[in-house]
């Protein structure tokens, strides 16, 4: 190029370059140093950037060092940058800017852009006359007598040169990507081992042992990969993404009308009390505020991870659509390794959430209750609370046998649930429960209870009755009773274990012993003083040794029962 068209890509750009005062197309320019791009290189992110302002980039971090093979110098093996758009980590190679790789289709802008604003073009050739066509083949600015010449001569006379003004015309520029090892031959093969294209004397020298084949073969595979990322996991990702961020700015606008109203109710009720009650509207509306930065952090925090992943993707998905819409086969194959790099980390890594988990809450929760106690304030009893859930009295419940039925000298249990007044179980703990559980003939009488707060809206009570009768149990929470209570709670006697055996009868149990008894009231012939089957007063069913009792789990009948049962005053347990 020209030393002319070199200064004009050094210009800085301003609104006023571009016909009648347009603006320079973006895709042509860098966004670090604002001009045309100069040998413009894509990050491991997708975006673009002058090679020398990517060496210009601050390193954000350094790998581990290793030194050099003349053991002298240590090297950095990789340099991290943050890209100057999306501000992601990207590694540099080791040969720095100029190992990545190159935006053709960036280049292809500058030159339009070029033509577009009728910037002065030197011809290439002669560097004196005024461009006035372009070799396609040899990517060369012509004026008319080197364009005649070029014509001329053997070798170029079959380049296709089309003149400027029809460049302008077709409105996008399709360029040769030419072989940085041989000038003027253009990249029309690719080498498969190498993942590279390459042009014919590549072939026949550097990778000659290697299988090299049409770029136009190749293009739909490679091409097809990068297709199907963007159709079937980016794309429908991407609008998940916009849906969810809308979700949010959604949230956030009702978030912040919820809070504004709650705000008007409190102040509508403070202004009814005096200087205490204003002093507590005061507290009411710093416990909101506290509600509302909680809520606005969770949303914003969500809202920062959509729009971060929302820019990466949209990034990643726009390059690679212009990429197959705009570019050639060999700039195509040129940038496909990159590309699918950044779209396959996209694909696997990049933030989306489900549709369901994507603003939980827009502060329809929080409420204000104007006549929930709140204790005092400079020595007044105030109501009003701001809570996001509460819980109503009329909705906990009882859950366990421990608050109707117990016995004495064992440990009862039950559990309260604390619910909103939508029923639902309230997700936090922190109430002022109260249980007592007092003797309904001793009023004196009480039982210790234990209350354990499992901070999920429940808490367990157990207690130990030391006597039979009944109880009065009393659940109160914030010193009001809940719906049932007092509960009447019957305490039985100590249930009294079996100390005999379960067997069918007492011959068989003792091993034809007569001296063995049973807690039935069943004899046998020839002096045996126990039960045997088929005999009188057999219950025709095993039964329990002690008292008689044919049922297995049970409890054993005291003395004064069996001996009104059985005219015997001792029986002798038979013990298998």
């Amino acid at each position: 190029m020209s030393a002319k068209a070199e200064n004009k890509d050094q210009l800085t750009v301003t609104p006023e370059h571009g016909p009648n005062g347009s603006g320079v197309n973006p895709k042509a320019v860098c966004n670090v140093c604002k001009r045309l791009y100069r040998d413009p290189r894509i990050l491991p992110c997708l975006h673009t950037f002058c090679s020398d302002c990517i060496g210009q980039l601050d390193p954000f971090s350094v790998s581990s060092l290793r030194v050099s093979q003349e053991g002298r110098t240590p090297k950095p093996v990789t340099v991290t940058v943050l890209c100057p758009d999306c501000d992601s980590e990207v590694d540099l190679p080791p040969s720095g800017p100029q190992g990545l790789s190159t935006d053709h289709l960036a280049l292809d802008e500058v030159f339009l852009e070029t033509l577009v604003t009728n910037g002065p073009l030197g011809c290439d050739l002669c560097g004196e006359g005024s461009s006035e066509s372009r070799c396609e083949v040899c990517s060369l600015n012509l004026c008319e007598f080197c364009c005649q010449a070029h014509r001329r001569q053997k070798r170029t006379s079959s380049h296709s040169i089309v003149s400027l003004e029809e460049l302008k015309s077709r409105g996008r520029l399709c360029r040769p990507v030419l072989c940085s090892l041989h000038p003027g031959q253009e990249l029309r093969l690719f080498c498969q081992p190498c993942d590279l294209p390459v042009c014919l004397e590549c072939a026949a020298t550097l990778h000659r042992d290697h299988r090299c084949c049409p770029t136009s073969d190749v293009i739909d595979h490679h091409g097809d990969r990068i297709r199907e990322l963007v159709s079937v996991q980016l794309r429908p990702r991407l609008e998940r993404l916009k849906d969810s961020l809308q979700k949010v700015d959604i949230s956030q606008e009702a978030l912040q009308v919820r809070v504004d109203a709650t705000a008007h109710e409190v102040r509508a009720f403070a202004r009814a009390y005096a200087s205490a009650v204003e002093a507590h509207c005061l507290s009411l509306l710093r416990r909101l505020e506290e509600l509302r930065g909680q809520r606005r952090n969770q949303l914003h925090l969500q809202r920062a991870q959509l729009q971060q992943s929302l820019l990466d993707v949209g990034g990643g998905v726009e390059f690679a659509e212009r990429l197959l819409s705009c570019g050639s086969n060999a700039e195509i194959l040129s940038a496909k390794g990159v590309t699918l790099r950044r779209l396959t980390s996209l694909a696997e890594n990049s933030y989306d959430p489900h549709p369901s988990a994507v603003a939980p809450d827009d502060g329809s929760s929080i409420s204000f209750l104007p006549r929930e106690p709140a204790g005092e304030v400079e020595g007044f009893p105030v109501v009003g609370m701001i809570n996001s859930k509460t819980v109503d009295l009329s909705k906990c419940t009882i859950e366990g046998e421990g608050v109707q039925r117990a016995r004495e000298g064992q440990p009862g249990r039950f559990t309260l649930v604390c619910r909103d007044s939508a029923g639902e179980q309230v997700a936090r703990g922190g109430e002022n429960v109260l249980v007592s559980v007092i003797h309904k003939e001793k009023k004196n009488s009480t039982v210790e209870t234990a209350v354990v707060d499992n901070s999920d809206g429940s808490y367990s009570v157990s207690y130990t009755p030391e006597e039979q009768g009944v109880y009065s149990v009393w659940v109160c929470v914030k010193a009001q009773h809940v719906k049932g209570s007092p509960f009447t709670l019957t305490v039985k006697r100590k249930l009294r274990q079996h100390s005999g055996t379960f067997h069918c009868c007492s011959f068989c149990s003792s091993g034809g012993a007569k001296e063995a008894r049973c807690g039935c009231t069943g004899t046998m012939p020839g002096g045996f003083k126990g039960c045997g089957h088929g005999h009188k007063g057999h219950p025709g069913k095993p039964h329990w040794s002690c008292c008689g009792s044919s049922v297995e789990q049970s409890e054993c009948l005291p003395q004064s029962v069996l001996a009104a049962v059985s005219p015997r005053g001792h029986l002798r347990t038979v013990e298998l």
